[in-house]
């Protein structure tokens, strides 16, 4: 059976006890397989497309990577940290440069690339709406590259700002990482954080994430293996 390897960033990453109640999607995507398919969560705070690929991350993937596996790669949120040479990438040209890298690592070794546009920050236009520009033009290079690679796409930009969308302004508040003053050992101080998740925003995602999965016709292989609803 297969191995779903989870290629991205801290919105899908391991959280450790010293960050909780702070949680990544991937950390409960398991829940929503049978027990014959293996989610193995390669994700790690603060990588971009090119600081995953420039330390080795991808490559250690590729020694464990069998035929028949799937990589699901979601990044985009630290690509655009302008300030920070070591992990930016311009939307229309080194990320989907790397994108494309990803791609043929799954498809060389007999696998399948799946690519998942970034979650959402949590962020609203003055008029309410979930901003369409929160993670730049990164969601819409993604897309196309699924488009000119013939690779499965899962719009989780899409899914997550519909989500944030359904709940409204206060009612998702507590999908991310807002905390009071005094309300948790680990932040003393309160957080106020809209890109990471609490852990229930985080199986929120996770489920977004297999239901995706579930809808997408290039991905029947797996549908078999998620739970029912």
């Amino acid at each position: 059976m297969p191995t779903l390897y989870i290629a991205g960033d801290s919105t899908a990453a391991l959280k450790g006890a010293e960050a909780k109640p702070m949680a990544g999607w991937g950390e409960y995507f398991q829940t929503h397989f049978g027990p014959e398919v293996i989610i193995d969560n390669r994700a790690i705070n603060g990588r971009s497309t090119k600081s995953f690929l420039e330390q080795g991350r991808l490559a250690d993937i590729e020694k464990d990577f069998q035929p028949g596996d799937y990589l699901l790669i979601q990044f985009g949120h630290n690509d655009g940290k302008h300030d920070d040479p070591l992990r930016y990438t311009d939307p229309d040209t080194e990320y989907r440069q790397n994108l494309r890298l990803y791609i043929e690592s799954a498809r060389s070794r007999g696998g399948y690339p799946v690519l998942l546009t970034s979650v959402s920050r949590r962020l609203f236009t003055a008029d309410g709406e979930p901003d369409p520009l929160a993670l730049g033009a990164y969601p819409a290079a993604m897309r196309a590259v699924a488009e000119e690679t013939g690779t499965p796409l899962l719009d989780i930009f899409a899914a997550s700002q519909q989500l944030y969308r359904t709940l409204g302004i206060d009612g998702s508040q507590h999908l991310l990482m807002h905390l009071q003053p005094g309300q948790h050992p680990n932040y003393p101080d309160g957080v106020t954080d809209d890109t990471h998740f609490s852990t229930e925003g985080a199986k929120r995602i996770a489920a977004l994430v297999a239901e995706a999965i579930r809808q997408c016709p290039a991905l029947t292989e797996l549908h078999p293996h998620l739970h029912k609803r």
